[in-house]
């Protein structure tokens, strides 16, 4: 309460700073959420083990937004929520016990040109309608069901949900042709190392260090952005440590009267001597995976289906992860006003994992089903 008491007064103090500052602007949301959870498994590596789960969820979301123009295209931009939650939801703990915390999510500045542009900091990724960060950093789920813990995996757009939608980077975009290319050097994780021994390598340069590269153009009344993501140094994944992905394929767009039609398919591959797995032993890591996506949008209706594999052999493995995700969302406008708007929005969300070992091993199972309504207050 604290943190949000100082966070107010600090943009109070902003807002009547003299016509000599920048142009600055406050806006946000702030949603409440019901959703209904329900998780089916069947294990075969424990034996033809099932289990079923069954949950009601009461969370709450508040996300606020800063943005400054100081002049000549140079700007800042800022978001402020619950950076340590799921997506900046805080689930109703125990008596009431969440603490609601809220904290720099995104920041970052640059200059907007005629031509061109750059910009710098904790940049926002939009991976919820450009799924090759989730093939990027989430091939492999880390567990495909309940016993497991926390399922985390390509399904359920994990990027937009664990990773708060952003990256630490440095963007440069300009006018190439008829659209716009960007490269983006982002920094996919911190490690630090002596240079030395078994080490050699290390030091100033073991971070985890990609480039995404992406070009936008309109081809008749079609839009397609071809994009790309390679690792320029060692980085850590959410199963293997100390490997060089690559990521490529492109999102296309394709408008169709009133309605609006999206292709998505981008493939990864990966085979590299990593360091370590996650339980620390030595790997030779060999993965290959692709994603594909179609999207419809039309008026508050929007709706996809993604399915993704991915075989992976490391160690001489062979196992097939197999991933279906369908969300379908309609959002009702109940008031709109120039000062913001209030809206309830319905949604479906429906995960189909399978593990398929394909050396002989029995399979897994695991689907789940989330039915939420939101209601979301703009300003």
């Amino acid at each position: 309460m604290k943190k949000m008491l100082s966070l107010a007064a600090m943009f109070a103090v902003l807002a009547y700073a003299s016509p000599a500052s920048a142009e600055i602007k406050f806006g946000g949301d702030a949603s409440v959420r019901l959703r209904g959870q329900f998780e089916d498994e069947q294990l075969g590596y424990y034996g033809s083990y099932e289990n079923n789960e069954d949950d009601l969820n009461f969370a709450y979301r508040l996300r606020l937004k800063a943005s400054a123009d100081l002049g000549s295209g140079y700007f800042f931009k800022a978001l402020i929520t619950s950076d340590n939650a799921a997506g900046g939801w805080n689930t109703v703990k125990d008596n009431n016990s969440e603490d609601g915390e809220i904290d720099i999510s995104n920041l970052y500045f640059g200059r907007m040109m005629e031509n061109s542009h750059y910009m710098m900091g904790r940049l926002p990724l939009n991976s919820m309608n450009n799924p090759i960060f989730d093939l990027a950093l989430y091939p492999i789920p880390t567990a495909v069901g309940i016993t497991g813990g926390k399922t985390i995996g390509i399904g359920d757009i994990p990027v937009a949900t664990y990773n708060m939608d952003r990256i630490f980077g440095l963007n440069y975009g300009a006018k190439i042709g008829s659209g716009e290319l960007n490269a983006t050097l982002i920094v996919l994780d911190n490690d630090a190392a002596d240079n030395n021994g078994s080490g050699e390598g290390d030091g100033l340069f073991n971070d985890g260090y990609g480039l995404h590269l992406s070009y936008k153009a309109t081809l008749g009344n079609v839009t397609v952005e071809p994009q790309a993501i390679i690792a320029l140094t060692n980085v850590d994944g959410l199963v293997y440590e100390n490997v060089t992905p690559y990521i490529f394929g492109a999102n296309v767009t394709i408008p169709a009267g009133k309605a609006k039609i999206g292709l998505s398919g981008f493939y990864t591959a990966c085979d590299d001597n990593g360091k370590y797995t996650v339980g620390g032993a030595p790997a030779d890591v060999d993965y290959s995976g692709y994603l594909l996506r179609l999207k419809g949008e039309y008026g508050p209706f929007m709706a996809w289906v993604d399915y993704n594999n991915t075989n992976d052999k490391t160690n001489s493995g062979d196992i097939n992860y197999d991933n279906l995700f369908v969300w379908a969302q309609y959002n009702f406008k109940v008031y709109e006003s120039a000062m913001g708007t209030f809206s309830l929005t319905p949604i479906v969300r429906y995960w189909a994992a399978g593990k398929d070992y394909n050396d002989g091993g029995q399979n897994d199972e695991y689907s789940r089903l989330r039915t939420e309504i939101v209601a979301t207050v703009s300003f």
